[in-house]
């Protein structure tokens, strides 16, 4: 029927917007109010759109951060199988020694090719070596308290009080350590002052002056000799060595795979073999390029002497840091430990 003059639009027609294509099937409409509707409804789907981008942008987030912590677990458990194992800490004592014969073997024969760690102030003596005990002493506090708090529930059975007290008991093999650290680096220190001379390139009429001490003696421009203990063997042996003890502690511990802390023992017990790995690193080039064989045998020997008199005879007895690993409670005399 055909419209009349005073003949109205449907309304439907009317508040339809106008299509954006003439034709097709792809053809969509305009968003009200033209350009400002545009602004209004970014990215051509409005509101829907943007809550859809949000849910996806938190899975992907998730996603990775679920790989990161496969890939985190994958290497705990191949580094756990190496350096947390009882076969390491038996052989790695004589392991050491070896790398001491046979660096000095090198060093004396000049079979040492020249390399950027022969350099004293190379990264990893400057920033590692250097603070040794303090790198060791930080990581190993968070370490083998978490361990050991969560070693005593589940094993033990105690509650938190009891098994707060323990892992504060276990915490004091870091106390001994660092007396350990204090007394041996200032023995070597007092044996390297008595025992040395200082040599200064001064005028014939000048008077001879002495010297009680090497820093008097560098402060002067002169080189001091003196029988010098290498404390860098020393102290990256025995943290090597203390190191390497306190992860056995994995060996009998078992964490949910969803609880959060087991992120934290691992991300800590990654971060202590690779400190295991630099330590030894660097004690290989103590061995080839500095010191006297006799100074660094002596260095060795009373970092291995230090941890054997503290894990291999202190820790058994009742009054005593006890070990990382006991079977029974560390109150107990007898302990089931792999040696």
């Amino acid at each position: 029927m055909a419209a009349g003059r005073g003949a109205r639009m449907p309304r439907a027609a009317v508040l339809r917007p106008p299509l954006t294509a003439t034709a097709g099937s792809g053809a969509r409409r305009a968003p009200p109010g033209g350009a400002r509707g545009a602004r209004r409804w970014p990215c051509g789907g409005g509101g829907r759109s943007r809550a859809r981008l949000v849910p996806e942008a938190v899975r992907e987030a998730a996603g990775r951060g679920r790989g990161a912590m496969e890939q985190l677990e994958r290497c705990c458990r191949s580094l756990r199988a190496g350096l947390a194992a009882g076969a390491v800490r038996r052989r790695l004592p004589w392991v050491l020694l070896g790398l001491v014969l046979l660096g000095s073997a090198l060093k004396d024969g000049d079979l040492v090719p020249e390399t950027p760690m022969q350099n004293k102030r190379n990264v990893l003596n400057v920033y590692f070596v250097k603070v040794a005990w303090a790198w060791t002493f930080w990581l190993l506090l968070p370490f083998i308290g978490v361990t050991t708090y969560l070693f005593a529930k589940s094993k033990f059975l105690y509650g938190p009080t009891k098994s707060i007290l323990t892992a504060l008991r276990r915490l004091s093999a870091l106390l001994v350590g660092t007396a350990i650290w204090y007394v041996c680096t200032g023995l070597f220190m007092y044996i390297e002052n008595l025992t040395g001379m200082c040599s200064t390139s001064g005028k014939h009429n000048e008077p001879h002056r002495l010297y009680a001490t090497k820093q008097e003696c560098h402060q002067n421009n002169g080189i001091w000799n003196g029988f010098d203990i290498s404390g860098h063997c020393f102290l990256l042996s025995y943290c090597a060595l203390m190191i390497v003890e306190e992860m056995a502690v994995l060996e009998g511990l078992s964490i949910d795979q969803n609880s959060k802390l087991r992120v934290v023992v691992n991300s800590l017990f990654v971060s202590l073999c690779f400190l295991t790995v630099i330590w030894v690193f660097m004690f290989v080039c103590t061995a080839v390029y500095f010191h006297d064989f006799s100074q660094k045998l002596l260095g060795t020997l009373t970092g291995l002497s230090a941890w054997y008199v503290t894990y291999r005879v202190w820790y058994l007895k009742p009054f005593s840091p006890g070990l990382p690993l006991p079977n029974i409670p560390l109150s107990s005399k007898k302990y089931s430990y792999s040696r």
